[in-house]
């Protein structure tokens, strides 16, 4: 690979990079609102109403596309990376929103204390929930999408985007859903709902994705010209 490449390929990495925290930091912030996802009418489990999300699983999903794509490209220490970087970021977003909230707001301000304790106040609590789901998920993510990739010999690359998102997903939910359970950021009457409305919705946008991961891994491979099992090696 040339110098050239190697400068082109460690900007896509870093843009991919910038992507993932990004989309992991903003389902942090959002997490509050609530909307009912009705593919298929009213649904109940358990005495449950399911179906019923939090727009913080929307820019969730393309976290796990994120990883997988730079695991197929770029290895896995490379994925784990930008996990670890993710990691860093949700926290000190979180710091920033404890100092905010300690400033008080002028009598002239847009947005109150009131309305602003009422939107971010709980996020603290939710990005601490959300990261150690987060770390438990992505790196099970990484591990499966890597033990099928070397099991296949860089085959079926629907198999191991799949199994190893499908796993994590459910990982990720049970453990976020739980936590903020226990910790009285939402009801235990919400729980089964909510674990399985927000792990059938990334199921289906796993489905979804997986399209898109063939189609970048084709780009990908063709402009730097890899082999089926080759990995871009980045020394930075």
């Amino acid at each position: 690979m040339t110098l050239k490449d190697k400068k082109l390929a460690y900007r896509i990495y870093l843009y991919l990079g910038a992507l993932f925290i990004t989309s992991l930091v903003v389902s942090n912030l959002i997490f509050q609102k609530f909307f009912y996802w009705n593919p298929f009418g009213p649904v109940e489990v358990f005495g449950a109403s399911i179906f019923e999300i939090s727009v913080g699983v929307l820019p969730y999903p393309i976290t796990f596309l994120i990883t997988d794509l730079i695991s197929e490209i770029y290895g896995r220490r490379k994925a784990n990376q930008v996990v670890t970087a993710g990691i860093f970021a949700s926290l000190f977003s979180m710091l920033i929103i404890l100092v905010a909230e300690a400033a008080p707001a002028i009598e002239s301000s847009p947005i109150n204390d009131k309305i602003f304790t009422q939107v971010f106040a709980l996020s603290p609590i939710a990005v601490l929930a959300s990261m150690i789901a987060y770390l438990f998920a992505q790196y099970i993510d990484i591990g499966i999408y890597h033990f099928w990739k070397k099991l296949t010999r860089g085959r079926y690359l629907w198999l191991r985007n799949n199994f190893s998102t499908f796993l994590s997903q459910f990982i990720d939910t049970f453990t976020v859903v739980g936590l903020l359970c226990v910790f009285g950021v939402l009801p235990w009457s919400m729980f089964v709902g909510l674990v399985i409305s927000g792990f059938l919705f990334k199921v289906f946008i796993a489905f979804l994705d997986t399209p898109f991961l063939y189609f970048f891994v084709y780009i990908l491979r063709k402009r730097f010209h890899l082999a089926a099992n080759e990995e871009i090696q980045l020394e930075v």
